[in-house]
């Protein structure tokens, strides 16, 4: 397995030809072994690009997570720029 500090990187291509090996019947067992690929590292890419043939969780995600991450990402620049109001609100007072 690879090092935590230093995780590997793999290409869409990459992971599309694994994907079409198991889709072509090679045990996931024997592609973890012949790669040096975690468990769920292989059914998480056979799961996403099966499902949209895209490996991005981003592109696999439904409308409704779209809109909610959207959401939390506005109410956090939100929260912040309240934050900034409230610091600088006593220094406008004393003018």
């Amino acid at each position: 397995m690879a090092d935590p500090k230093h995780p590997r990187r793999f290409t869409d291509e990459f992971k599309r030809q694994i994907v079409d090996l198991y889709n072509a019947g090679k045990p996931p067992s024997e592609i973890e072994r012949e790669y040096d690929l975690g468990h769920s590292t292989l059914r998480r890419w056979i799961k996403s690009i099966n499902a949209t043939g895209s490996p991005h969780a981003a592109d696999n995600r439904t409308p409704e997570q779209n809109r909610i991450i959207e959401l939390e990402r506005e109410n956090k620049r939100l929260r912040m720029e309240v934050d900034v109001l409230k610091q600088a609100a006593p220094i406008f007072a004393r003018k």
